[in-house]
């Protein structure tokens, strides 16, 4: 039994800091996430309330600092040029979903998300494509990144090599194990680590493109939460590229929380509303846990 001492106690609608549990004041946490580079808002794909939650802190971070982009997972960057032309105000909603291919790249509900990308259109905030050629990551899971020629690579670069406690964490991850455990990271294969990093270094170069410019916007990222957690991930990658000023905010339905699993694993977490049932496509569970499976096991 978890002794009450190590519990973080978190109120509705209140923002907590990982390393002490205090509750943070929203003004001064926000204010000073507009201040950095790059502020990275975990997800789990198919929660309603995580998108509305998503929606009203870049509002506030638009406001804090009106010069933002916001990139999001959902799209590799083939379709960037359907993107700029929905900012633009040049395709219906309808045509816009068609032309990124929404049901067959990603497959989640469109109404997840729609909120997000109105707001982006209508403020005209640039959405940026974070994905890559979802084959890519197919094919170095498979063979390694040197086996995919330069011109194939998708504007990537090589992944910084995984660290052992990120091969413990996708390993916590993929079996539901304490993600800050001794985890034996050998559950995983290094073919699944290879496709995850993919993953991971397509977000960040993708971001470090957009930073890399005479006046660099803020660069609000819509990516899911495992790719972010303890500082692995995307922000491993990003500061690989030599971004290092990158916020982490994760959103959570818990009234209370282990501490020391929260220990790092991002600079504050926000507790929701008790969610809706989930979003998920008929058949998108299944595919997903499939999908797991094999990666885990080949």
């Amino acid at each position: 039994m978890t002794d009450a001492a190590t519990q973080f106690a978190h109120p509705r609608a209140s923002w907590l800091d990982p390393a002490d549990g205090r509750i943070r004041d929203e003004r001064e946490l926000l204010t000073a996430m507009a201040d950095r580079q790059v502020v990275l808002l975990g997800e789990t794909h198919s929660v309603l309330e995580i998108h509305r939650w998503q929606l009203h802190v870049a509002t506030v971070l638009r406001f804090l600092r009106p010069h933002i982009a916001v990139g999001f997972e959902m799209f590799p960057r083939r379709v960037q040029p359907v993107l700029d032309e929905w900012i633009e105000g040049g395709l219906s909603t309808a045509a816009f979903l068609d032309k990124v291919e929404w049901g067959a790249v990603w497959g989640f509900d469109a109404e997840l998300y729609l909120p997000l990308f109105h707001f982006c259109r209508r403020h005209r905030v640039p959405m940026l494509a974070l994905n890559c050629h979802r084959p890519l990551v197919t094919r170095v899971g498979k063979d390694g990144w040197d086996a995919v020629p330069e011109d194939e690579r998708d504007g990537l670069t090589p992944s910084a090599p995984a660290t052992l406690a990120y091969r413990r964490y996708l390993a916590g991850l993929r079996f539901d194990r304490p993600a800050t455990g001794e985890v034996d990271p050998s559950l995983v294969t290094d073919r699944f680590i290879r496709a995850q990093q993919t993953w991971d270094r397509a977000f960040a170069c993708n971001i470090a493109k957009a930073l890399d410019a005479a006046d660099p916007p803020l660069v609000i990222g819509i990516i899911g939460r495992g790719h972010l957690e303890y500082g692995h991930g995307a922000p491993y990658q990003l500061r690989d590229l030599g971004v290092s000023s990158i916020g982490v905010l994760l959103p959570t339905a818990s009234d209370h929380h282990d501490a020391a699993s929260m220990v790092g694993i991002g600079d504050a977490v926000f507790r929701l509303d008790e969610p809706e049932p989930e979003i998920v496509p008929p058949g998108m569970a299944e595919m997903i846990a499939g999908a797991r499976r094999k990666a885990a096991n080949t």
